[in-house]
């Protein structure tokens, strides 16, 4: 967290691994269309790494929340699919 000019701002970075590079296009390409706007996300290999960046606390807990909560439904249907 970085204070300038009595503006907070709050950043944070969110890194994902998977068993494989499929598994991992799989939920970028499922979650890339909601975070558009709201998170900065970059596929690697089998790693997704997602950047928030908020001007307020609560903005960025909300949206650090709906990513793990949006990452959480991609994964259980992906197990679902696998069985």
């Amino acid at each position: 967290m970085t204070k300038n000019s009595g503006t907070m701002k709050i950043k944070g970075k969110i890194c994902l691994n998977y068993k494989n590079e499929d598994s991992a296009r799989l939920v970028y390409d499922s979650l890339e269309i909601d975070n558009k706007n709201f998170v900065e996300s970059e596929l690697k290999d089998n790693e997704i790494i997602y950047k928030i960046n908020s001007n307020t606390l609560g903005s960025f807990l909300s949206t650090a929340d709906d990513l793990i909560a949006s990452e959480i439904v991609v994964e259980k249907i992906i197990k679902k699919t696998q069985k």
